[in-house]
C-alpha cells in the first residue's frame, strides 16, 4: 500500500513541475503561478500516516503531507510550506481512491451578531512588535504552542497568539462577547472565531487597533488578512502577513490549512471559490 502511496505522490510532484494534468488543485496552482510571473524549480513532499483503518476488504489511510515548494519569481527565490491532509482507500490492497481533506471554516453557533467594543475602556498602550509577531508564526505554523488552547478549527487561534506575541494587549476578560482576550482556559469569541475577529478589528478603539485598507500592497509584515471564501458576508478564515515577493505582495501563514509564505490570495486552495472576499487589516500602535 505504501509503494502505490508513494507512486501517487510521484505523479503528482512531477505534474506540479512539469505538466498540467487532471489534478484540479495543482493546476490551480500552476495557474496561480503563472499569474505571478513565479514558477515552481522543485518539490519535495514527506507524507506521514496517521491513523489507519480496515473494514471487510477495505483499508482507510488518513495521512498527511508535509510539501516544500521552491519557487522563482523574477531574481528572488524562496519557499513555500503546506500540509495536505488526505484520505486514501484500498480495496484488497489496490488504491482505488485517494483525495484531500478539505478543512472545514465555519461560525460557531453560540457566536453573537456582533460584538461589544466598549470605547470607554482603559486605554492600553502598546508598540505592536512586527518582527516578533512574524518569529512567531514561522516558529509555530505547523505546531502548537502548549500555554495556549488548541482548537480544531485553530486559524484564528493561531493569529490572536502572532499578535498577542507582538505585544498586542487583551482586554475585555471575562465578558466572551466583549473585547479580545484568552484566560483561564475561556476565551472571546474574537480571539478564536474569524468573523469575531474580522468585526473586532474593524471596531477596537483602544487596546488591539486596526486599521482596514483598502489592497494587499499596503499591509506590512505582522498585518492580518481576513478572508471570506463564499462572499456570504460570513468571515471564515484568516492569515497573518510574514513576507513578501518579488512584486511586494504579500506571503502568509496559517493554521487549520497549515501553510507558510503562501501566496495572500488562496487562488491555489481547495477552499477557493470565485465569490471570496477579502479584508486588510494594517495593526496600529497605542
Amino acid at each position: 500500500m505504501k509503494s502505490q502511496l508513494q507512486k501517487q505522490l510521484e505523479s503528482r510532484l512531477e505534474q506540479l513541475v512539469n505538466k498540467l494534468g487532471d489534478d484540479e488543485k495543482i493546476n490551480r496552482k500552476k495557474d496561480l503561478m503563472a499569474k505571478r510571473n513565479a514558477e515552481i524549480v522543485k518539490v519535495q513532499a514527506r507524507a506521514k500516516v496517521k491513523n489507519k483503518i480496515e473494514e471487510d476488504n477495505q483499508t482507510f489511510l488518513h495521512y498527511q503531507i508535509h510539501l516544500k515548494y521552491l519557487i522563482k519569481q523574477k531574481e528572488k527565490m524562496y519557499i513555500e510550506e503546506e500540509i495536505e491532509n488526505r484520505k486514501a482507500t484500498f480495496y484488497q490492497e489496490q488504491l482505488y481512491n485517494d483525495q484531500e481533506i478539505v478543512p472545514e471554516f465555519h461560525v460557531p453557533n453560540d457566536q453573537p451578531p456582533s460584538l461589544i467594543n466598549d470605547a470607554n475602556d482603559d486605554r492600553k498602550s502598546y508598540n505592536y512588535d512586527r518582527l516578533k509577531a512574524v518569529q512567531y508564526a514561522e516558529r509555530w505554523w505547523n505546531s502548537y504552542n502548549p500555554k495556549y488552547r488548541k482548537f480544531t478549527d485553530d486559524c484564528t487561534n493561531f493569529i490572536s497568539q502572532c499578535l498577542h506575541e507582538g505585544g498586542a494587549p487583551m482586554r475585555g476578560y471575562p465578558n466572551r462577547g466583549q473585547g479580545w482576550w484568552m484566560q483561564n482556559n475561556n476565551y472571546s469569541y474574537s480571539w478564536a472565531t474569524a468573523h469575531s475577529l474580522m468585526q473586532y478589528l474593524s471596531t477596537s478603539k483602544t487596546g488591539l487597533r486596526a486599521k482596514q485598507v483598502s489592497s494587499p500592497q499596503e499591509l506590512n509584515l505582522g498585518d492580518v488578512i481576513c478572508l471570506d471564501f463564499q462572499g456570504d458576508g460570513r468571515f471564515d478564515h484568516n492569515t497573518i502577513v510574514t513576507g513578501k515577493d518579488a512584486y511586494g505582495m504579500p506571503l502568509v501563514n496559517a493554521h487549520t490549512y497549515n501553510s507558510r509564505n503562501r501566496y495572500w490570495a488562496y487562488e491555489d486552495s481547495s477552499a477557493y471559490t470565485p465569490n471570496i472576499k477579502y479584508k486588510f487589516f494594517t495593526i496600529v500602535d497605542n
